[in-house]
């Protein structure tokens, strides 16, 4: 007999079948005993006599098999159940278990479900939001195909760093120096440059900044894109509008049970993102919320304001913010001006989730902007060489596939959908 998953069982009424999964509930009564068994699908309630199978010590989360018939009932899972004819235990649980995962929440701390991670991923909410993440990143990679993009798979070490050398975890490979990449941004482009002008990665990445917040993760995962032949940045703020409408619209179709589970709304993207140059969001933090602290860049603070202010003012939870100071931007961004860049920051529910904009594509422009950095262009030449042979007007973006997740299910710690998080402390799991 073929198993069958939870979700197929109602195509089965009336017939036997054969079921495998976890021991999620077990509750004897005096004459019959319920088991609720769990598989990857969903919960399905299973029932057998007491005076022909004694089921009661059978321990929570062990591994089982169930033989039985499906018949129509009414319970709080399903409009049926299975009738227990055989049991088999595939793998009894050795140990008691370290947390509650049966119940409608995780009561434990942050490092206790952390510590004990592949158990709490069995919580149905936790188990969730990963389903949610697949979803979400299956969108990513779904729209851009049908938009002409080519996925690609870019080096995790490296010798130069896409940010100026900053904040990156050094290695040591064989007789060199090398670091763990902090972005695909230089093979991006140099794919663009080879052709295929339309590119997506969505990969690891690697920063070795010493923040210990509820917000940053040392090793996360970035969904970039980068196209050739754009008019300017504005390309790319329409391009990922698409791409989130494009997303929010997946979730809702093939999302529905988790955002049930985890008690979730999604946000309307109605018309179009709204836009505020950085300058502009600096003199509305001044004169609406007294905030003058600010120069370069916005901080958690203002960057929780400014999406107070959008969502109340201009009636949305996503906000572009455009035209960042060129001192503050890296090397291969297009500058506007003396002071400013083509450049631009997407903030949701009071968090950047994405970075992007216009790059520069002329050589020369590039090196000058390398220096202007007080970088040296001699360590970046197997990046810089591309442009000397016909590189497109180009830009490109990422966004941060843990922020995105937790910013859409209200999760307020973004370890929650990291399944493995590495932060300042923490290597294992």
């Amino acid at each position: 007999m073929e198993r069958v998953i939870i979700e197929n069982l109602e195509k089965y009424i009336g017939e036997k079948i054969l079921i495998k999964g976890w021991v999620h509930r077990v509750r004897k009564l005096k004459a019959i005993t319920f088991l609720i068994l769990r598989d990857r699908t969903g919960m399905v309630q299973c029932v057998v006599d007491n005076n022909f199978m004694d089921i009661s010590s059978l321990k929570l989360e062990s591994v089982i098999s169930i033989e039985g018939l499906l018949k129509e009932g009414t319970n709080t899972l399903n409009p049926f159940e299975v009738l227990i004819e055989k049991l088999e235990v595939l793998n009894e649980v050795q140990e008691e278990l370290p947390i509650e995962i049966n119940k409608k929440e995780l009561e434990v701390n942050l490092d206790t479900m952390l510590n004990n991670r592949v158990l709490s991923l069995r919580q149905e909410k936790k188990h969730s939001i990963f389903k949610i993440q697949g979803i979400i990143a299956e969108g990513f990679r779904e729209f851009l195909i049908k938009q002409g993009f080519t996925e690609i798979f870019t080096p995790k070490i490296v010798a130069e760093g896409a940010e100026g050398g900053t904040d990156m975890f050094e290695i040591k490979y064989f007789e060199n120096k090398a670091y763990l990449a902090q972005s695909p941004q230089f093979y991006k482009q140099m794919m663009v440059g080879a052709g295929y002008e339309r590119v997506f990665e969505v990969g690891a990445v690697y920063r070795a900044e010493q923040h210990n917040t509820n917000r940053h993760l040392n090793e996360y995962i970035s969904m970039d894109l980068e196209m050739g032949f754009i008019e300017n940045e504005e390309d790319l703020m329409k391009l990922e509008e698409s791409l989130l409408k494009y997303i929010l619209t997946k979730l809702e179709n093939q999302g529905e049970k988790c955002l049930k589970i985890l008690e979730v709304s999604l946000p309307e993207i109605k018309d179009s993102i709204p836009k505020l140059s950085f300058s502009n969001a600096l003199e509305i933090l001044k004169t609406q919320y007294g905030k003058t602290d600010l120069e370069g860049d916005l901080d958690p603070e203002g960057e929780k304001l400014i999406c107070k202010y959008s969502k109340e003012k201009l009636g949305s939870e996503f906000l572009f913010l455009t035209n960042y100071p060129r001192r503050k931007r890296p090397m291969y961004t297009m500058p506007l001006g003396e002071e400013e860049t083509r450049s631009f920051d997407l903030l949701f529910r009071g968090l950047e989730i994405t970075t992007g904009g216009q790059r520069i594509h002329s050589y020369n422009m590039l090196i000058e902007n390398i220096l202007y950095k007080g970088l040296t262009p001699e360590n970046y030449e197997g990046y810089t060489n591309t442009f000397k042979y016909g590189m497109p007007p180009h830009g490109g973006l990422a966004i941060g596939l843990e922020r995105l997740t937790a910013q859409l299910l209200g999760l307020s710690n973004v370890r929650e959908t990291s399944l493995f998080p590495r932060d300042r402390t923490r290597l294992t799991p």
